[in-house]
This record gives C-alpha cells, structure tokens and sequence, in this order.
C-alpha cells in the first residue's frame, strides 16, 4: 500500500510536472505558425506525448480527469498532444471490495445484503473515481452499481487546491498565464469535476436525457434507482450489448446501423442547441448496440451547460459553416471570444476563409468534418491573438466523437448532410419552445416593465435637459493605460527629484567636519549618497526591463 502524499510534497510533484513540460508546447497556446495548418490527425514527432500522458496518469484521478479535459481544448493543447490523451486509459487496478462495501453501506445506510438480493463482487469495470459491479435488486431487476473509491473527494480538493494556487501565480506573473487564463480554466474544471464527484447528479442528467431523447426510440439511456442512489453510490439499469468499437463487419452488414448514428447525431445536436447541455464525452467506449438493435448511452457525469445567448451564436456559427459562409462564421467565432491585444482581426477572418471553403469543397470527407472544422476555428483563434470561450473547443470534440461513433456504426453515412438537415428542425424546436407559454409571458413581462418604465425615464431626460444637468460619465479612464503611462511618469519625476535632492544634500554634508565618519567622508552624506545611487539604478533598470512591455489588452465584443 502507498502512503499518499502530503500537501507539500504533492504541490512539488505536481510543479516538477509542469516545469518538465515547459517547453513542449502544452498549455502554452500551439505553434503560432503551425496552427493555421495543424490538423488533429498529425503524427507525434517524438516519444514525448505518450510520456506526457504516462506521466499525467501517474500522478492519480485529477490529473487523468484533466488529461480528458485538455483533449477538449484545441486552442490550449497542440494536435499531437491531442492524440496521445485521447488514448489515455483510466482502467486503475481495483481496490478490495471490502472498503467499497463499507463505502455502499455507508451511504445507504444498511447491509448489502437487505438492499440487493444478490451482489457480484468482481467489478465490471474499475476506472479512477469509480468501480461499478453487476447486482440484483429483490424481485430480479439487473442493476449495475457505480460505487465511489474511498477518499477521492479529499485527494481530488487536495490537487485542485494546490493547482489553483499554481494557476493564480502563473496568471499573474507570466505572459503565457494572461493570455491563457489557467485560473479561469482551473475554476470551471474544478465546478465540473466536483459536480461529476455526486452521483445524484448523473442521476439527474440518466433522466433528463432520456427525457429529452422521447422522440428518438433508437437511443437507450438507462434510468436511475433513486432508492438506492446517494453521494457516492449511482444505482441504474444494467444493460447488455457490445461496445460500438468491438462491431464486425459482418453485424453491421446483416443488421444495418445507419440508423442508429443518425439518431444519435439528431439527438445530440437538440440536446446541444435546443436544451443547452453538451456531453463532454461521447466517445465510442461509452455506447453500447443493445441486443434488441438500440444505442444505449453512458457516462453521462460530465455535462456543460451552454447559456441560451452563447447557444444562439453557436447555432448561427454552425448554420453557416454547413452552408460555407467563411466570413459570418469567423464573426460568429469573433462575437463569442475576447480579442487580446495582439489580435489580427485581418488575418483571422482570411484563414477562417479559406478553412471554411476546403470543408465545404470537401464536403463528406474525414479529413475535414464538423468537429474537426470546429477545433480548427479554436486553433486558428490562438493564432490570431483570439481566446475563443471553452464551449466552441467543447462542440468541436463532442462532434468529432460522434462522427466517429457514427463512422463505426455505418461508414457510408454522410455526417454533414444528417447535420445539415437537422439543424432545420433545430430552428423549429427552438422556435416552438420560444413561443411556449412560458416563453411568451417572459417577453410579456419584459414589455410590460419596458412600458411602465419608459414614461418615467423619459420625463427624467427632459427635465435634466431643460435645467441644463445632463452629463455623460465616461468610465473605465480610472483603469487605463493612459492612467497607468501618467502615473508611472508621475512617480519616475518624483523619484528623480528625490535622488537630486539626496545627491545635493549629500555634497554639502561633505564639508561638515563634525559628526560619524566613513571611509574619511561624513557618514550620513555616505548614506544619503548611496540611497541615491539605489534610488537612480532602480529606475533605469525598471526602465530597460519593463517600458517596452505592455500589460495584454483584452476586449471582448459587444453582445
């Protein structure tokens, strides 16, 4: 048994880490150059993406969870680096089933024996968080039972706390940190991993998406045991079938599945657009082909959610991409991110073009589909001095593993044309649901404040026009880099009159006979003449390290 790590020597491996991986492109953004042309098929040059992915399981649950995470952010990560996490294995050696017993017990408060007529020891399945083992409720019902390892709570708040006190630092000290936010990404990846941590809340999102695929018969999604559902513990349905990356050719020739990758793609685009919730990991290994000739969806633990004004631009910046509008969806892309200060608009929109027009001249091609076209967007933005919001690089994935998934299920289909003609019936689900009771008597009650306000707001116009008191208060100076330039001229000029007084004084105390000497010379005027000398060297050293270095400039576009 291992004996776990303590604050400070967990803090020292995560940081002997990171300064391993300094230099190899990850975190920083990509090669700036290289990013307009990379794709996420390009073959490692080396052995150090695989190292670094081994070196990332080593280092336990958090950081496995943050290697599935960083496999979502192209605008992050550089495509090599890409590959090699998308092969990460979470498959752990399984801890005793006496601990995960206590673990169920506690949580449900009674025996194993009174909850389950009868309880498979031997896991299904052991990943890092989690093991889940086949059981039997009392009158024959087949569940599967995800139980929580011991202790990963503590160990995962221990890691995110000492990550989030590194992320700080970096942000603020270095320019690759304000570029990239590492805090930002710290603190939404600590809410979606805490979040995935309670089981209750898998068990809501079983429910509301099978829910939410009533229209899609082809599509399974097993249905919780609230009974038997706590914290640490996910009761549901156990469904046999075969792992969509274990079909032969021979099945999918004697029971066509083109149908199934079909509603998985209509489904999860209206789960995406219509509910606003994106499944972060749809990959192959968490669906299943039933026996009864349905796709069974697992996994479902980490899900994002997408605001209804980001979920509109996504929509329209995906409309146009099928219908091969370069501009409008560079203008999309443009009005969900934040511009830094070396952003070059000019050259985003041109290779936002030209991208744009290669997919659609290669429309049903695998080397250009709409996941890749999405990642793609993200990379070119880190080229162009554009951070793009994390949930563009979240889309770009989630479509890439479902083109993926439908490709395994059927080769022949034509993804762009299923997303083509489903996002029609998007716009009118949407459209419906804003048109809902609900959705009407919210612009109701907007236009009911609007009218009662108006008068009143206008007379207060007029009669601050009348008295001759309107003013218009421009903020935001007080911030600003001219503020910033004034005041360090102001300090400078203050800190040079300082030494000319010091330097002065120091001159005249060299005539007093009286008092402390040094060296031969009045001792106050050695003194006073050295603080100058400190004062003026510190000023021309913060002249030459830090005038040419600008603080970044970040503007995000007007909603």
């Amino acid at each position: 048994m291992t004996v776990p790590d303590t604050r400070l020597a967990r803090t020292g491996r995560i940081l002997s880490f990171l300064f391993k991986y300094r230099n190899a492109g990850v975190f920083s953004g990509l090669d700036l150059d290289a990013a307009t042309v990379a794709t996420i098929d390009a073959p490692a040059s080396d052995g150090k993406p695989e190292e670094f992915v081994a070196d990332l399981e080593a280092l336990g649950p958090t950081f496995i969870k943050i290697g599935q995470a960083l496999s979502t952010r192209a605008d992050m990560v550089p495509p090599e680096y890409l590959i090699a996490l998308e092969r990460m294995q979470d498959d752990v050696a399984p801890v005793e089933f006496a601990q995960m017993r206590a673990v169920i017990e506690d949580e449900l408060g009674v025996r194993l024996g009174k909850a389950f007529e009868s309880f498979d020891e031997t896991p299904l399945g052991c990943a890092s968080l989690a093991q889940v083992y086949r059981a039997t409720l009392r009158g024959g019902r087949a569940v599967a039972v995800k139980v929580q390892r011991p202790e990963a709570v503590e160990n995962i708040r221990a890691d995110l706390d000492a990550l989030a006190s590194i992320a700080g630092k970096v942000d603020g000290a270095t320019d690759i940190g304000r570029r990239m936010r590492f805090g930002d990404w710290v603190h939404e990846f600590r809410k979606t991993l805490l979040a995935e941590l309670d089981y209750r809340v898998e068990a809501e999102n079983l429910e509301r998406f099978a829910n939410h695929f009533d229209e899609y018969p082809e599509l399974l999604v097993p249905a919780p045991v609230w009974d038997l559902t706590r914290t640490r513990v996910l009761t549901m349905d156990l469904v046999a079938g075969t792992k969509v990356t274990d079909l032969g050719g021979l099945r999918r020739t004697e029971q066509p599945l083109g149908h199934l990758a079909t509603a998985l793609m209509r489904g999860y685009l209206d789960q995406t657009f219509v509910h606003g919730e994106i499944h972060a990991d749809p990959h192959p290994g968490n669906l299943l082909v039933t026996h009864d000739g349905r796709l069974a969806v697992f996994d479902l633990g980490m899900i994002a959610h997408v605001p209804p004004k980001r979920r509109d631009r996504l929509l329209k910046l995906l409309f146009a991409a099928v219908d091969g509008r370069g501009e409008e969806v560079a203008n999309e892309a443009i009005a969900i991110s934040t511009r830094l200060e070396d952003y070059d608009e000019e050259r985003y929109v041109r290779e936002v073009g030209q991208l744009v027009s290669r997919y659609a001249a290669h429309a049903g091609s695998q080397s250009l589909s709409e996941g890749r076209l999405v990642l793609d967007l993200t990379r070119l933005g880190t080229a162009c001095g554009l951070r793009t919001p994390p949930e563009l690089s979240l889309l770009g994935k989630t479509l890439l593993n479902l083109e993926s998934v439908c490709k395994a299920l059927d080769p022949e289909l034509d993804v762009k044309r299923v997303v083509e003609d489903h996002l029609e019936h998007v716009m009118r689900a949407r459209l419906k649901k804003a048109l809902s009771p609900a959705g009407l008597a919210g612009e109701i009650i907007e236009l009911q404040g609007l009218a009662r306000e108006a008068p009143r707001k206008l007379a207060d116009l007029l009669s601050l026009l009348a008295d001759n008191k309107l003013q218009v208060r421009i903020t935001g100076i007080e911030e600003s880099r001219l503020m910033e330039n004034l005041q360090k001229i102001a300090n400078r000029i203050s800190t040079g009159v300082i030494v000319a007084a010091l330097i002065m004084a120091s001159a005249l105390l060299m005539r007093v006979e009286a008092g402390a000497r040094l060296f031969g010379y009045p001792a106050l005027a050695i003194v006073m003449f050295l603080i100058a000398t400190g004062l003026g060297l510190t000023i021309v050293v913060s002249a030459m390290l830090r005038d040419r270095r600008a603080k970044p400039r970040e503007e995000i576009a007007p909603r």
